[in-house]
């Protein structure tokens, strides 16, 4: 067996243990068989998608706490909450709520690139139940926001994508395939961090009373 042959097995092997094990995993990353199956506001946007990928994340705290830190997400904005080397310009992204970013509406952009002018639409509001981002028929990304009785939120979010092969956007697809994940994970953990620290909600705690003890 010699060197190409070796290799092209090789890269065969890991197509299909991505397959067959980490893609169905990025896929569907803290999300219940009920939240992947589950129909969300959006989905018609999208049809036959080539990347649909449903991520969940429960929070201490009702929508209301959590809408706000979505509305100004953006570079140039507070950031992404994710590895902000990456994709905030090495600036950390916002620990606060910043009210100059919180009137979001239809047609705005939130940046992804360093001038602040490219990036994701939005394209439909609900508040504070749900958002999507994204061009129809291309891509678009769905945050839902279901409080629970407990007083917590169920954070669900949807990514849903069509490749096209034959065009330039491929380059940027192929990045959504295979970074994507990596990048929402650490969004949704920091995001649970920052709402939990001003809802007064302890990770593996739950609610606290007034003594600070855990209930």
């Amino acid at each position: 067996m010699n060197g190409i042959t070796a290799a092209a097995l090789a890269a065969f092997g890991l197509g299909i243990a991505y397959l067959r094990l980490l893609r169905p995993w990025q896929l569907r990353w803290g999300a219940s068989d009920e939240e992947v199956a589950r129909p969300l506001v959006g989905d018609d946007l999208v049809t036959t998608p080539t990347f649909d990928a449903t991520r969940a994340i429960t929070i201490r705290g009702r929508p209301a706490d959590i809408w706000p830190w979505l509305c100004q997400v953006g570079v140039t904005r507070a950031g992404w909450y994710s590895y902000d080397v990456l994709d905030n310009l090495r600036r950390p992204s916002a620990r606060r709520i910043i009210p100059a970013l919180q009137d979001l509406k239809p047609g705005d952009v939130l940046p992804m690139s360093p001038d602040g002018k490219s990036g994701i639409l939005v394209h439909a509001l609900d508040r504070p139940r749900s958002m999507i981002w994204g061009t129809p028929g291309i891509s678009t990304w769905v945050w839902i926001l279901d409080p629970r009785p407990d007083g917590t939120t169920r954070l669900i979010t949807r990514v849903r994508a069509r490749y096209r092969w034959l065009s330039l956007s491929i380059a940027f697809s192929m990045l959504v395939e295979f970074a994507d994940i990596w990048m929402m994970r650490r969004m949704l953990l920091n995001l649970r961090e920052r709402v939990e620290s001003t809802t007064g909600g302890t990770p593996g705690c739950g609610w606290q009373d007034f003594s600070g003890s855990c209930r």
